[in-house]
C-alpha cells in the first residue's frame, strides 16, 4: 500500500515561494503507474487538483495555476515536491499529494494526510 507524507514551512509571507515535499513509501515514484499529484483545499471550499507528474517525468498542470506552480521529483528518495511563487492569502490551504489513478480529485488513489500552508503577513 502506498503511503505518503507531506511537508512544509506552515506559514509563508505574501509575494514569496514555498516548496512542500512529499515522501512516497510502499511504491516507486518512477516505476508506479500513478499519476503523482498534488491538491489544495483552501478554508470552507472545495478540492482543487493543481497538477501532477508521472513516472517518466512528464508533468500537468491546472491551467489556473500553470504560470506559478512546479511540480519536480527528487528519484533517489523517492520524493516528490511543490513550489507555488507569488502566493497570496488566497493560496491559504491544506496542501495534499496524492497517487491517482487519473489526473482528478475523484479518480481513486491513496492520498496524504495533508499539511496546513497559510499565506499571511
Amino acid at each position: 500500500q502506498v503511503q505518503l507524507q507531506e511537508s512544509g514551512p506552515g506559514l509563508v509571507k505574501p509575494s514569496q515561494t514555498f516548496s512542500l515535499t512529499c515522501t512516497v513509501s510502499g511504491g516507486s515514484i518512477t516505476t508506479s503507474y500513478y499519476y503523482w499529484s498534488w491538491i489544495r483545499q483552501p478554508p470552507g471550499k472545495g478540492l482543487e487538483w493543481m497538477g501532477a507528474i508521472a513516472s517518466d517525468g512528464s508533468t500537468w498542470y491546472s491551467p489556473s495555476l500553470k504560470s506559478r506552480t512546479s511540480i519536480s521529483r527528487d528519484t533517489s528518495n523517492n520524493q516528490l515536491s511543490l513550489r507555488l511563487t507569488s502566493v497570496t492569502p488566497e493560496d491559504t490551504a491544506v496542501y495534499y499529494c496524492a497517487a491517482l489513478e487519473g489526473l482528478s480529485t475523484s479518480a481513486e488513489g491513496y492520498w496524504g494526510q495533508g499539511t496546513q500552508v497559510t499565506v499571511s503577513s
